[in-house]
């Protein structure tokens, strides 16, 4: 299989070869939404909220589709943590009401029962929000989480405040063992705090600064890490299927003995890392108060 002809494969035959190498599960915080809207919408709008909340379930319902259409099992999407928190109680609100949206409003009611999709939600969210005036959503995830809890075609988790899962995971453990008489293993530790069982992490396709987190006990250390130059939302289908041929087709390919390399390999080498010898990926440069990658071909 070539890349060209992956590209061109109709959606089914790219979800079916997904599927023959093993579940997958994927790890996709959306970020860079709010530049994502301002590019692409009118800047001045008296109704900033509401116009940017439509465009956000939307697009995101759309990404959701792509990544289960193409053969993805599960997708963990970080979507909250206290960083984002920060932002202040307008930008709070935005995400308090798209969140709200999940168990009533028609798109998500459809997407999930068009897609068969099992929803839950994994983190310190229910100790971190009840002290807030957003304890309400408390309801709206339980909510989500019982009308969708037949649904057996695709699992859609979202990460909320789970960057560090030790206090969380020990507190697990303890009552388990209290009512049970035995310590957890790994697998029933990760029944516990997601709410069932999760594959390790396939890939991660992330955005903006080189950084993978929000995957707590599914991280082996062997999942691939990708990273977008625009904002999560604008990934199309050509991009995410570059990914998914690099992850099954050309990640796993063996380093051959260099002892049997040929004197042109072994020249194409050299040649490469000659040109790129003092370029390293994840840096970036502050252009107008924004982070933007250094790319190797010397664009910013």
């Amino acid at each position: 299989m070539d890349i060209k002809t992956f590209l061109k494969l109709p959606t089914e035959e790219v979800a079916k070869i997904v599927r023959a190498h093993g579940p997958k599960v994927c790890v996709f915080p959306i970020n860079g939404t709010r530049r994502w809207f301002l590019m692409e919408n009118e800047r001045s709008s008296d109704d900033y909220a509401s116009a940017y909340l439509s465009a956000i379930i939307e697009n995101h319902i759309g990404l959701y589709k792509l990544f289960f259409e193409h053969g993805i099992e599960t997708l963990l999407t970080p979507a909250l943590g206290t960083d984002l928190w920060e932002r202040g109680d307008e930008y709070v609100q935005m995400v308090a009401e798209g969140f709200a949206a999940l168990a009533n409003h028609p798109e998500f009611i459809e997407f999930f029962d068009q897609y068969q999709v099992r929803a839950n939600f994994y983190g310190d969210y229910r100790k971190f929000l009840s002290k807030t005036n957003y304890s309400h959503l408390l309801d709206t995830f339980d909510a989500v989480k019982e009308k969708t809890a037949q649904n057996d075609q695709y699992k859609l988790f979202f990460g909320l405040f789970a960057s560090d899962a030790t206090e969380s995971v020990a507190e697990l453990s303890v009552a388990y063992y209290q009512q049970h008489g035995v310590i957890p293993n790994k697998q029933k530790i990760i029944e516990l705090y997601y709410g069932e069982y999760v594959h390790p992490v396939s890939f991660f396709v992330g955005f903006d600064k080189f950084s993978a987190y929000d995957m707590p006990l599914l991280a082996s250390g062997f999942e691939d890490l990708y990273f977008t130059v625009s904002p999560s939302a604008y990934l199309s289908q050509n991009q995410l299927r570059e990914i998914l041929f690099d992850h099954i087709y050309s990640r796993s390919v063996e380093e051959p003995d260099y002892l049997e390399m040929s004197e042109d390999a072994w020249e194409s080498m050299k040649t490469f890392y000659k040109v790129y010898r003092e370029t390293t990926l994840g840096i970036g440069v502050i252009k107008d108060g924004i982070w933007y990658p250094k790319l190797p071909n010397g664009q910013e």
